[in-house]
């Protein structure tokens, strides 16, 4: 792990020990102690479900592309990607290309098609956001007390989300504006970069023809909407049953429109290229806005704690441990993402 990667989970560990702090460790050690292990054992099990529906999900954006590959295998190509997710700032993406390369490596897929695929597995996410966003925004307008700024902050970042979401789509189908960019940051390579970059533009133009192809050729497919994206909705269904399960644990009972309020904000949050995986920064934020929802501030803390500990870190140490599996090359391929 880069030094500047270790130094920003430090930060991000720092943040949320002073919000314990703040609460009182022994408060929130107390309710830790007084949380159903059983409850914990149920919402530990709808991760691995979660874990399930992605794989399948997934599975049917590289089937749509006639690429070869089983689902035992693209289940750990899955695990490390997000584990590198949550290991480098989020908005780098960094395990995206991670889970690409492993694709492209093991189905002898050529890369552009590998990672058309896991564009339009995130693209399937960005829908259901969306609609629960919309849906948290009324529901924090009507129901809870926010302030108008944070409010409209939420509109704006959410606002920003589509645009940026629209533009990466009209790339992706557009000849003309996917040539312009790529040309753009063809420029910019040869500015700062000091390599040989002689037919740079000629691959990079081929390249994108390549993954242009496969986008179009997916969108085509009905099977990539007809059940990627229920499948979408399912999925955040189970992200907020996981927290609904996890405050279950506690004793306590917060709506579910509760959840995908906090759901949205700690997205968002963690969509700022900061802190490995929002660490530290979705942790508070989220203690924060259940503490706002009437949640006693040690329950808050303790339930966030315990929910992060299953979606975040059981997460990355499972993806982590299964990357030695796809060998050394992987493996720099890794350490190159992390350290960029």
């Amino acid at each position: 792990m880069k030094y500047k990667t270790l130094a920003l989970f430090l930060v991000g560990i720092g943040v949320l020990a002073v919000m314990v702090l703040f609460i009182g460790p022994g408060e929130v050690e107390s309710a830790i102690a007084l949380a159903n292990p059983w409850y914990v054992a149920i919402a530990v099990l709808v991760q691995f479900a979660i874990y399930g529906l992605w794989t399948f999900r997934w599975d049917i954006t590289i089937k749509s592309l006639d690429i070869t590959a089983k689902k035992r295998h693209i289940l750990p190509m899955l695990m490390v990607g997000l584990a590198i997710n949550n290991l480098t700032p989020s908005a780098r993406g960094g395990g995206e290309p991670v889970r690409a390369y492993i694709l492209g490596k093991y189905s002898k897929s050529p890369m552009e098609n590998a990672f058309a695929t896991v564009v339009a597995d995130r693209g399937l996410d960005t829908f259901p956001f969306v609609v629960l966003a919309v849906f948290s925004i009324t529901y924090s307008v009507l129901y809870l007390k926010l302030s108008e700024i944070t409010i409209g902050a939420l509109i704006a970042a959410l606002l920003i989300l589509l645009v940026a979401f629209f533009i990466i789509i009209y790339m992706c189908i557009n000849e003309g504006a996917g040539k312009k960019i790529t040309m753009w940051l063809v420029r910019l390579i040869k500015r700062f970069s000091r390599k040989e970059h002689s037919n740079i533009e000629n691959k990079a133009l081929k390249a994108l023809n390549n993954f242009q192809d496969s986008i179009k050729s997916m969108m085509k497919n009905r099977n990539v909407l007809l059940y990627g994206l229920p499948l979408s909705f399912v999925i955040w269904l189970f992200e907020i049953a996981r927290v609904y399960i996890v405050f279950s644990a506690f004793g306590v009972q917060v709506s579910p429109g509760v959840i995908a309020v906090v759901f949205v904000i700690a997205t968002l949050i963690g969509m700022i290229p900061l802190l490995p995986g929002g660490l530290g920064a979705v942790d508070g934020i989220m203690i924060l806005m259940y503490s706002i929802a009437g949640v006693p501030p040690s329950i808050s803390a303790a339930a966030t704690i315990v929910e992060r500990l299953i979606s975040f870190w059981m997460t990355s140490v499972i993806g982590m441990l299964l990357l030695p599996y796809f060998g050394t090359g992987v493996m720099d391929k890794v350490s190159e993402e992390m350290g960029q």
